[in-house]
C-alpha cells in the first residue's frame, strides 16, 4: 500500500464518528436461503500489485480516543461481543459410553461483511467421539460454508462400520428414514445450503457406497484415517461439482462459487483415549495444560501451513521443478497471492488454465459470471499445477489428567493472541485464579506515580471475568488488551465501532471454540 493510500484510509478512520444508537447495533446477519440438509479475505487472498501487509502498520494508529470518536458503553460492547456466542453441555455418559468432552464454548466476531469464518460441532452417533471444526474462508464465504456443513458427515461416515453403512444404504434404497449420523450442536444463526442439499446427500451416498465396496472396510476407519480420507474426498467432490452439469442455475452458481473460493480447515476428533487433529491451512488447535503448581502451559496440536513454516515451504517447493523454486512462494504467498499453503477449493491453484477457462466460458446463459463475485486475476508463473492441495497434517495426543481444554481458532484469533497467552486467559477464566508475573527489574525503576498506575492496571487484569463464555472472553481480550495486559475499554470500543469498509483493515474475522475435557477419564481408575 502506498503512503498516500494509507494516509487516506487513516484520515477516513479518524473522521468517522458514531453518534446514534442505531449505528451501534451489531452488524446485521447476512440472510441467504439456507436450511439444514441433515434428513476475501484480504490477508489471505491478495492480487499482486494491490495493497498487502498493512495490518500491523494501521493497527499501531488505533490506540487512543484521538483516532476514533466512539461512544459504545459496556452494555453495547457486550451485546456485540455476545451476539454469536454458544455454550453446550455434554453428558458425561451419552448412552453409548463415556464422553471425553464436558462442554464447549464458541463464538465468532466478523470483520468481513458477511463473516467468512465458519464453525461446526457434532457428536458422532454411529461411532465414538465428538468432532469440532473451524473453517476460515477466503475469496468469499462460499467454500467455508459448504465445508462446514459437509466435512463432518464425511468423517463420521468413514468411521462407521460396514454393517451401519449397509443399513444407511438399505434405508435410501427403500425410501425409509435414514438413521442419524451426527447430532449437530448449532447456533441459532447457523445456516445451510438448502438448494444444494440433494447434491450433497447424493455425493455423500456415493462416498459410503465406495466404502461398502472396499474389502478392507469392516469396523470402519480409525479417526486419523477417516479425517484424512474425508478432507481429500470432499475437496475432490467440490472440484467435480463445479465441472459437471447440475439441475438448475442456482445450484451451478453455488458449485462454482464454492470451488473458486477457498477455505482452510482444522478439525479435532475428541475420543475417550485421545485427540486426533487434522489441519489444512492456518487455523490452529492448542491444548491447555494445567501444571502441578497450578500454572498453565500451551501444547500446540497443529502447525500453521504458511510461509513461516519452513518444512511446509520445502514441501511445496519439492513438488515443482527447481526452476520454480524462487517463484512458487513469493512475498510469503503461494504464487504471490495466497497466504495459506493448504486449503479446500481454490481451484485456480489446482486446475489447469485450460480447464478453468473452459468451465467459466461454458456456464449456462442463466449464470451471470459477474454475480458470482469471483476474483478476476491471472496467476503469474502458473507452470506446473496443481500448486495447492488439502491433504491435512495429522496430530495425535493421548489424554492425560493435566489436559484441561482445547482452543480451536481461526487465524484472526492467533493474529491477536499467542498460544500461551490464549491458554492463560482460558485457564484463569476456568480456575478463577489470575497469576501475575513478578514485577520486573525495569518496572522497579518506575517513579512512584508510574508504579501506582502499573499496580492499578495489574489489578484490573486480575478483575473477575466479564463473560461466562470462554470464547467470548478470548475475543474480548484479543481486541481489547492494553500495554500491561489489562482490558482497555477504549481500545475495545474502537475495534468494534469501525465502519464495515474499514474493519477488515484493522482485524480479521475471529472464530474461537473452547472444548473442556473430562480429564478424569485419563486418571488411573479409568484405565
Amino acid at each position: 500500500m502506498s503512503g498516500r493510500l494509507c494516509a487516506s484510509i487513516l484520515q477516513r478512520a479518524t473522521s468517522y464518528t458514531l453518534s446514534s444508537t442505531a449505528q451501534l447495533q451489531p452488524r446485521p446477519v447476512y440472510h441467504c436461503h439456507f436450511s439444514s440438509w441433515c434428513t476475501s479475505k484480504s490477508d489471505q487472498l491478495c492480487v499482486r500489485g494491490e495493497e498487502s501487509g498493512t495490518l500491523p502498520q494501521i493497527r499501531r494508529h488505533l490506540c487512543t480516543r484521538q483516532n476514533l470518536d466512539f461512544q459504545l458503553n459496556q452494555v453495547q460492547i457486550n451485546s456485540i461481543l455476545r451476539s454469536y456466542e454458544q455454550t453446550a453441555s455434554v453428558p458425561e455418559f451419552d448412552g453409548r459410553g463415556l464422553n471425553a468432552v464436558r462442554k464447549f464454548d464458541s463464538n465468532q466476531l466478523a470483520a468481513n461483511t458477511p463473516n467468512e469464518d465458519r464453525r461446526s460441532a457434532a457428536t458422532c452417533l454411529q461411532s465414538k467421539g465428538m468432532l469440532f471444526g473451524v473453517f476460515d474462508g477466503h475469496g468469499g464465504w462460499a467454500c467455508a460454508q459448504a465445508v462446514s456443513e459437509r466435512l463432518l458427515y464425511y468423517v463420521a461416515v468413514a468411521m462407521m462400520s460396514k454393517q451401519s453403512l449397509e443399513e444407511l444404504e438399505r434405508c435410501m434404497e427403500h425410501g425409509r428414514p435414514v438413521p442419524p449420523i451426527l447430532q449437530w450442536h448449532k447456533h441459532h444463526a447457523d445456516f445451510n445450503y438448502r438448494e444444494s442439499a440433494s447434491l450433497y446427500i447424493e455425493h455423500l451416498r456415493v462416498f459410503w457406497q465406495e466404502l461398502l465396496d472396499s474389502e478392507e472396510h469392516d469396523e470402519g476407519m480409525s479417526p486419523p484415517e477417516a479425517l484424512e480420507r474425508a478432507f481429500k474426498r470432499l475437496d475432490a467432490d467440490i472440484s467435480l461439482e463445479a465441472q459437471v452439469p447440475l439441475s438448475n442455475d442456482l445450484m451451478k452458481s453455488t458449485a462454482i462459487q464454492v470451488a473458486f473460493a477457498g477455505c482452510t480447515a482444522c478439525v479435532a476428533h475428541v475420543g475417550i483415549e485421545g485427540i486426533h487433529v487434522a489441519n489444512a491451512g492456518d487455523c490452529r488447535v492448542v491444548l491447555g495444560v494445567q501444571e502441578g503448581d497450578g500454572s498453565w502451559s500451551a501444547l500446540p496440536l497443529s502447525r500453521d501451513h504458511n510461509a513461516q513454516n519452513q518444512a511446509e515451504m520445502e514441501r511445496i517447493r519439492a513438488q515443482h521443478p527447481p526452476s520454480e523454486r524462487d517463484t512458487v512462494v513469493t512475498d510469503d504467498r503461494l504464487l504471490g497471492v495466497l497466504m495459506p499453503l493448504r486449503a479446500f477449493g481454490d481451484v485456480r491453484f489446482k486446475w489447469s488454465r485450460e480447464l478453468q477457462q473452459s468451465i467459466l466460458a461454458n456456464l449456462d446463459s442463466g449464470v451471470d459470471l459477474d454475480s458470482l463475485n469471483l476474483y478476476h486475476y491471472t496467476l503469474a508463473n502458473y507452470l506446473t499445477p496443481p500448486y495447492l492441495d488439502v491433504a491435512p497434517e495429522m496430530t495425535y495426543h493421548k489424554l492425560r489428567p493435566q489436559d484441561r481444554f482445547l482452543i480451536i481458532g481461526s487465524d484472526g484469533l492467533w493474529d491477536e493472541l499467542g498460544s500461551e497467552e490464549a491458554v492463560r486467559l482460558v485457564g484463569e477464566h476456568l480456575s478463577g485464579i489470575h497469576l501475575q508475573a513478578p514485577v520486573s527489574s525495569s518496572e522497579r525503576q518506575l517513579k512512584l506515580g508510574e508504579m501506582h498506575e502499573l499496580l492499578l492496571k495489574r489489578r484490573d487484569r486480575a478483575s473477575p471475568a466479564l463473560d461466562t463464555n470462554a470464547a467470548t472472553h478470548l475475543i474480548r481480550h484479543a481486541l481489547g488488551t492494553g500495554e500491561y495486559g489489562e482490558l482497555c475499554q477504549e481500545r475495545l470500543a474502537s475495534m468494534l465501532t469501525l465502519p464495515e469498509d474499514l474493519a477488515r483493515m484493522y482485524r480479521d474475522d475471529i472464530t474461537a471454540t473452547v472444548v473442556y475435557l473430562n480429564s478424569d477419564l485419563a486418571r488411573p481408575h479409568h484405565s
